[in-house]
C-alpha cells in the first residue's frame, strides 16, 4: 500500500476495495474498475 495514496501499487485499490471485492456484486466491481482506469491516469508512483 502506498503510503500518500492509501491505494495498492499493484492493483490501485483501496483497502477497503480489496477486503469488499470477495463479496461484491458485478455493479460494485465496474464501479471500481471504472475508478481504477482514472486513477492509472492521474497517480504516479515514481
Amino acid at each position: 500500500m502506498n503510503r500518500d495514496t492509501g491505494f495498492c501499487e499493484g492493483c490501485l485499490r483501496s483497502i477497503d476495495e480489496i477486503v469488499a471485492w470477495g463479496k461484491a456484486d458485478d455493479d460494485y466491481k465496474r464501479a471500481v474498475w471504472a475508478q481504477l482506469r482514472l486513477r492509472e491516469q492521474t497517480i504516479d508512483f515514481d
